[in-house]
């Protein structure tokens, strides 16, 4: 007998007309490549299924509160949580104390790092930039306009103003509304910049 595969989106429906085994389906179809890729980034099996059963919580969660677009692009979509986690939890982990120096022969250096970041900073890191990215285009152009210049391309106050036919204080000014409201949307849209 020939199964024919349903579609994750046929499966989502009838887990939403209360079957269960549909979202067992669906999440057996999908487990061993989001394992796969969260064990990929972060090294630690136990940590890869800790991240793994919160993914799919959430998704579940998602699912029933009837949040999820369908766009043909579930195990997409999937893969987004799990990384978006994955950088929480490196976030997380990076605010936490890394070393006791309440012996006494604690030694500073034994804690710099000599090395390159590892794989975890670097997709923390670019997450950050990513995040900034989309903050900015949220700014009126002539803001956004100083911001690139100033940050983007290491240009001058005096050279911006030049560049846009504007005084320096008005490129100042421009700079400082700028950053109010970066922060503003920072704030507003609960973004955590740190690594």
């Amino acid at each position: 007998m020939n199964a024919i595969k349903i579609s994750d989106k046929q499966l989502i429906c009838e887990y939403l007309d209360g079957s269960q085994t549909s979202l067992e389906r669906l999440i057996h179809r999908h487990q061993d490549k989001v394992f796969a890729y969260i064990l990929m980034i972060v090294r630690d099996k136990q940590l890869a299924d800790d991240i793994f059963q919160d993914t799919f919580i959430k998704v579940i969660n998602t699912i029933r509160a009837g949040s999820y677009k369908e766009e043909g692009k579930f195990i997409q979509w999937v893969m987004r949580i799990a990384h978006n986690l994955i950088i929480d939890h490196f976030r997380k982990s990076r605010r936490l104390p890394l070393f006791d120096n309440s012996h006494e022969d604690f030694d500073i250096f034994e804690t710099i790092k000599f090395t390159d970041p590892s794989i975890e900073e670097r997709i923390v890191t670019d997450q950050i930039h990513q995040d900034v990215r989309v903050l900015i285009e949220h700014l009126p152009a002539e803001q956004k306009e100083v911001l690139y210049m100033r940050h983007y391309y290491d240009m001058s106050f005096k050279d911006i103003a030049e560049q846009t036919g504007v005084s320096i204080n008005t490129a100042l000014g421009r700079m400082r509304y700028a950053l109010i409201n970066i922060r503003k949307l920072i704030k507003e849209k609960e973004v955590v910049l740190t690594v």
